[in-house]
């Protein structure tokens, strides 16, 4: 690993607007590559923004969001994922954004990883939605459950609860990770009705994963803005349940964690937007994987082992030509033509 400056986001997109949020987004990753940072990190799903519409009433109301919701989605080969390719690449960063994927009539909770010079590493999708999220998105597969070579290291991504399933983060740490993004949407949700949805769990959750795996943890998260509210709070219980505090923007609890557990940055108040910064120092791994390496000296592979399934799902696959359900790099150039 090389040592780099790193930012984690606390931003909210503009609200189930696509092409809005990926230029909110050019103008953030702008900000900080001009600040040094050499790779850069959204919240889950900050394209177009989390469905809280899903946790606020019944089914049916859930049901008529769906159209705006799906319609802002973006594919993976598409002109809006392009654009993300050419803003890496235009500021030499690598770039880890959270997205609702569009493919075909379903939607899948995907975190892309694009390198430097515009080149797609990787696109991962959730494996499995927690709670109502189900409603809204398909389940992932461990085909992309993968580790990846940037240019200063070992980067792996995963969403939100999948922080929470030991087996999950095993897969990520036997790859060798050095940085990981663990991103998140809001913590104002259910703030008074389930604990474990805030920022105290969650937050833990991103610095046990970074002294588990003795690796950087980049947690960004977003916040519940007045967008969301505008079109979400259609009643004062709706309020309530999106940020029962108050009807205010809240929610942004961003932290980057070094591989002993360390809150590597002052946290940005909860109501305002920002990025927060962190040199990586890898020096801090090897410390850290002194004392504990989860893949190596650490490990008993002879009591406890781990099996991952590398099996893409498809509905169908096509016999007698390449089957291309797995996931390859995307060069830009190709994207571009």
């Amino acid at each position: 690993m090389k040592a780099i400056k790193a930012a984690a986001v606390q931003a909210a997109p503009v609200y189930l607007d696509l092409h809005a949020s990926i230029s909110k987004a050019e103008r953030i990753v702008a900000e900080a590559s001009e600040n040094g940072a050499k790779l850069v990190a959204f919240p889950e799903t900050w394209l177009p923004g989390y469905p809280f519409f899903a946790w606020l009433g019944s089914p049916a109301d859930s049901i008529g969001h769906i159209p705006e919701y799906h319609a802002n989605s973006m594919e993976l080969r598409s002109p809006e994922m392009l654009r993300l390719q050419t803003m890496a690449a235009r500021y030499g960063v690598t770039l880890v954004m959270g997205y609702s994927e569009r493919e075909g009539g379903s939607r899948y909770m995907s975190q892309v990883i694009i390198g430097e010079h515009g080149e797609i590493l990787l696109n991962r999708r959730k494996l499995k939605p927690t709670l109502i999220e189900r409603t809204i998105f398909g389940e992932g597969d461990g085909s992309d459950l993968v580790v990846v070579d940037s240019a200063f290291g070992r980067l792996g991504a995963l969403n939100c609860w999948e922080h929470m399933q030991p087996l999950v983060k095993m897969a990520m740490f036997a790859q060798h990770e050095e940085v990981h993004v663990a991103s998140w949407p809001a913590f104002s949700l259910y703030r008074e009705l389930a604990y474990a949805l805030g920022p105290e769990v969650n937050n833990g959750a991103s610095r046990q994963y970074a002294v588990e795996g003795s690796a950087f943890v980049l947690a960004p998260c977003a916040i519940i803005d007045a967008g969301v509210f505008d079109k979400l709070a259609t009643s004062s219980e709706k309020a309530m349940l999106l940020n029962p505090q108050s009807s205010a923007p809240g929610g942004g609890f961003a932290q980057i964690y070094a591989p002993d557990g360390r809150a590597m940055c002052e946290p940005i108040p909860q109501d305002q937007e920002g990025i927060l910064y962190a040199d990586l120092d890898p020096s801090v791994i090897t410390i850290s994987k002194a004392a504990a390496d989860p893949a190596g000296h650490y490990s008993r592979p002879d009591v406890l082992k781990l099996v991952l399934n590398r099996e893409s799902r498809r509905v169908m696959e096509e016999v007698g030509r390449p089957n291309h359900a797995g996931f390859a790099v995307i060069p830009l150039e190709e994207a571009e033509a």
